[in-house]
């Protein structure tokens, strides 16, 4: 838990960034196939592989995508017999991009009280207090529904309480929200003995307790990040269940026609836009990550015959994502 909480507390400041705010997700219009209500169990296949190739490119090599879903269900088996196939024949693998804050020795230790505090309101102050009155008429039959009678909530920020609730409501639905996908890609990997590379961006955090102090006690602008995760719970839900079972049945022309439920975007901006993250030069990091990514996979398709990727699937197909950008710089991208 102390782990889990510092992370989160210095992801605020330097992570993730790479997601956008979206629209409330819809189904698009004139789409009359019913909503599914139950989530799909079982083994499954996943959506097939986007291959990349270089034209003109005399050695032929190729890069072979994953698109990665979440959340997905809790109780499926994920097992791709393409992916084994094109891994057991693969000379590396490449995992999503990351950031590597690195805060000295001991760090976490000395930080837990900073990164628990970071939490709370300014001046202890309860979410009634900070958020508008019909915003918190709407929280309180979702609590009640997912976080029952927890009090100490009722003092958090509203983009960490939106995050508390958030979570919870997935566990109930049935959803996991990590862990069903890149373990499986990993596991494979080994198995073939295929080389990991991870593509990561590198901050520094100078004084980090300060940071996380400064960050405590500046206001942040995160009433969008609650209302739009109150949103999503009171009527998406269903909708995330569609995209799941789509993810987990392979169809790609489902996930397309779908508005993707982007979560996070609306709150991970909150963080980015912050004075904190301005001042330490941080606001910049989604595009970083993104340039991360793109130089290991140009990198790696110069050097091996094949390789293979995993990126989020929302981020490959969105219209300025990874596979439009991969298309900008001159490669061709054929779709699964």
């Amino acid at each position: 838990m102390r782990r889990r909480v510092i992370a989160a507390a210095l992801a605020l400041l330097v992570a993730g960034g790479a997601a956008r705010a979206q629209g409330p997700a819809e189904p698009p219009a004139g789409t009359d196939a019913p909503i599914e209500e139950v989530l799909v169990t079982g083994v499954q296949p996943g959506p097939g592989l986007w291959k990349v190739t270089r034209p003109a490119d005399p050695d032929g090599h190729v890069l072979w995508i994953l698109g990665s879903h979440s959340p997905l269900p809790r109780k499926m088996d994920w097992r791709s017999r393409e992916l084994e196939a094109v891994l057991a024949s693969s000379q590396e693998l490449i995992e999503p991009p990351s950031v590597n804050a690195k805060v000295g020795p001991l760090g976490g230790v000395t930080l837990l009280p900073s990164a628990l505090a970071l939490r709370r309101n300014p001046g202890d102050a309860r979410l009634q207090q900070v958020v508008p009155p019909e915003l918190y008429a709407r929280w309180l039959p979702l609590k009640a529904r997912y976080l029952g009678g927890d009090d100490d909530v009722e003092r958090w920020r509203p983009i960490f309480a939106a995050q508390q609730l958030y979570s919870k409501a997935l566990q109930k639905a049935g959803f996991a929200q990590y862990g069903v996908v890149w373990p499986a890609v990993e596991k494979l990997a080994r198995k073939a003995r295929v080389e990991v590379t991870s593509p990561e961006v590198r901050v520094r955090i100078e004084e980090p307790r300060k940071a996380l102090r400064a960050l405590r006690d500046e206001p942040l602008d995160d009433l969008e990040c609650f209302e739009r995760t109150l949103d999503r719970l009171e009527s998406d839900l269903e909708l995330m269940r569609v995209r799941a079972n789509a993810w987990a049945a392979g169809d790609v022309a489902r996930l397309r026609a779908l508005a993707p439920v982007d979560l996070a975007g609306a709150c991970i901006s909150v963080v980015m836009g912050s004075q904190v993250a301005r001042e330490r030069g941080l606001a910049d990091l989604p595009e970083r990550t993104t340039e991360a990514w793109l130089a290991a996979a140009e990198a790696a398709l110069a050097r091996n015959a094949s390789t293979v990727a995993v990126l989020s699937i929302d981020r490959l197909l969105r219209p300025d994502g990874y596979l439009e950008r991969l298309r900008a710089r001159g490669f061709r991208v054929e779709d699964p």
